[in-house]
């Protein structure tokens, strides 16, 4: 398919499912609760505690509560798949001559939209409470959100349309994304963790990812760890999308 038809049935996907969102207020403003409630909470419990880092504990806590809403909330994603399969929306879907790969970049592309507005809600709430972090780091910071629910929803979505029961996804998401919270570093960094601990996380991608954010909020680009951090983001992201599109195709979906 070449290029034109492609954009064009992306955009036709992503604007039926944005204006599912858009119609649902509660799944946009929900979603943001939860980190919501550990910057409330959680965060000023950090104030002023040696958290082994150079910036301030909110510089520490906030990019860590956006990647956890891009990890949770898109990795959650793949039950809306699910709910359509038993719609029979995938199988009516199936005998349009919509490109398979716009099938999925439709729908992801409007998971990042979401929670990418999600994460500016957050990052207002906590320049509120004390944040102070560069422009052009935020803004990074966002970047990476998107990144990551990019590879977490194609893989979900993936996922769901093998799985295709509740019974089965749910169990499946948690026992992947509970463990990668926890040694990813996304509530305090893992420099803080026993040693073997932290040799461990280094074998978690996400753990670049937090990495990297909290070395934009400090004003730090030209390192080491925001190129570590970027190369596994668009990487995690071509594989993803990649897995996805080919579960698509085969499934018929």
């Amino acid at each position: 398919m070449t290029a034109s038809p492609l954009l064009s049935d992306t955009a036709l996907i992503f604007g039926r499912y944005a204006r599912q969102t858009l119609r649902s207020k509660f799944q946009i403003l929900f979603g943001v609760l939860m980190p919501l409630l550990y910057l409330l909470f959680f965060g000023p419990l950090l104030t002023g505690m040696p958290l082994g880092s150079t910036g301030s504990s909110w510089q520490v806590l906030v990019p860590g509560l956006l990647l956890q809403l891009g990890l949770f909330g898109a990795s959650f994603a793949g039950f809306a798949v699910i709910i359509e399969n038993g719609y029979g929306v995938v199988e009516r879907m199936r005998v349009t001559p919509v490109s398979r790969l716009a099938l999925l970049l439709g729908r992801v592309l409007r998971d990042a939209a979401l929670f990418v507005f999600q994460a500016v809600l957050l990052v207002l709430a906590a320049l509120v409470m004390g944040l102070r972090a560069p422009l052009a780091g935020i803004l990074i910071g966002f970047a990476f959100v998107a990144l990551l629910t990019l590879s977490l929803a194609s893989l979900s979505y993936a996922l769901a349309m093998k799985v295709r029961t509740p019974q089965g996804f749910g169990p499946a998401i948690n026992s992947i994304a509970m463990p990668s919270m926890l040694l990813s570093g996304l509530m305090l960094p893992m420099t803080l963790a026993p040693a073997w601990l932290n040799v461990l996380s280094h074998f978690m991608p996400f753990r670049y990812l937090v990495d990297a954010v909290r070395s934009a909020y400090l004003g730090s680009y030209a390192t080491t760890t925001m190129l570590y951090g970027g190369l596994v983001a668009v990487g995690f992201a071509v594989l993803a999308v990649t897995v996805g599109t080919r579960v698509f195709r085969t499934a018929g979906a």
